[in-house]
């Protein structure tokens, strides 16, 4: 009996010593790197057109398997030419499929990467601007369906969005229901394009935003919900749309649109979307508050 615990302790130990070896930790680090890798490239490409690519590089390499088992040298060759020069073809061809998966892992809400991009936080005295911001787009977008206008206001995140801004119009005003109606007035110069909405203020009009070239968006949606949805494509940014035709509020955000809101319900989405919880607040306040007690120690220093 005792010889047979003694046993089974050295195989216990013999698996510690293999498990715990350095080399056999690197491939099982490794291992784990290139499924999470792997999981997220799944995540990134499903329901797009990068989905039937790389269902079209399977369907290749169960071709060369099959031809390199048979010794089909001619297929073989061929298959590979593919592979090889394929590749940067498709890089060029689905080129705004691939910026698009970039920037949704730029825009990843790491805590590190928030340091360094200096993510936008709403401190309490914002939090009540926000708020009047949300009331002013919300009642005018209300006012825009019954005179049966359209809309396009872009509230900006933690993505800057310069390159839109600067096609447009600055403003730099505080929003209100009146300006909003009046900028999206049929007969107005600035009424084709979007408005910007940058730190809880109307900050540019007239902007022009790129559309999106998702092929199964609904052929009934015209060009401010393509612009709309393509806006949210390429950054973290919250678009609300007023279709001129129909008058249905909708939301694009990150690539996707959902319609049939009303005053109630945009103004209920909006503050979930852009306001922070209560937790993000009482943090931010905290630190607010010592970064005033750090200050006011340091002026007692320097007298």
């Amino acid at each position: 009996m005792s010889q047979f615990f003694a046993h089974a302790w050295e195989n216990i130990l013999t698996f510690l010593k293999v498990f715990f070896d350095q080399n056999a930790i690197s491939h099982i680090i490794d291992v784990l790197v290139v499924a999470f890798l792997i999981y997220k490239l799944i995540q990134l490409v499903r329901e797009t057109r990068a989905e039937s690519l790389v269902k079209g590089f399977i369907l290749l390499a169960i071709c060369y398997g099959a031809a390199w088992l048979l010794n089909l040298k001619m297929l073989i060759t061929l298959v590979t030419s593919i592979f090889q020069f394929g590749i940067i073809a498709l890089m060029i061809v689905f080129q705004p499929e691939l910026r698009r998966a970039l920037e949704r892992v730029g825009r990843s809400q790491f805590r590190f990467f928030g340091l360094m991009n200096g993510t936008r936080t709403i401190a309490e005295a914002e939090h009540s601007r926000m708020m009047q911001t949300i009331d002013a787009v919300a009642e005018a977008c209300v006012q825009i369906k019954r005179q049966k206008m359209g809309a396009l206001i872009v509230f900006e995140r933690r993505t800057h969005i310069t390159d839109v801004i600067d096609t447009g119009t600055l403003v730099g005003a505080t929003p209100s229901t009146e300006l909003l109606v009046n900028i999206f007035f049929n007969k107005a110069p600035l009424h084709d394009g979007a408005v910007v909405i940058r730190d809880a203020a109307v900050y540019a009009a007239g902007c022009i935003l790129p559309l999106s070239q998702d092929t199964q968006i609904d052929s009934d949606l015209g060009t401010r919900h393509r612009a709309a949805m393509g806006m949210s494509e390429a950054s973290d940014a919250v678009v609300v749309v007023v279709s001129e035709e129909t008058g249905t509020i909708s939301i694009a955000r990150n690539g996707m649109l959902t319609r049939n809101f009303t005053a109630i319900t945009l103004k209920a989405t909006l503050e979930t979307i852009l306001l922070p919880s209560e937790e993000d607040t009482k943090t931010n306040i905290k630190q607010w508050i010592q970064g005033a007690k750090r200050k006011k120690k340091d002026e007692r220093k320097e007298k």
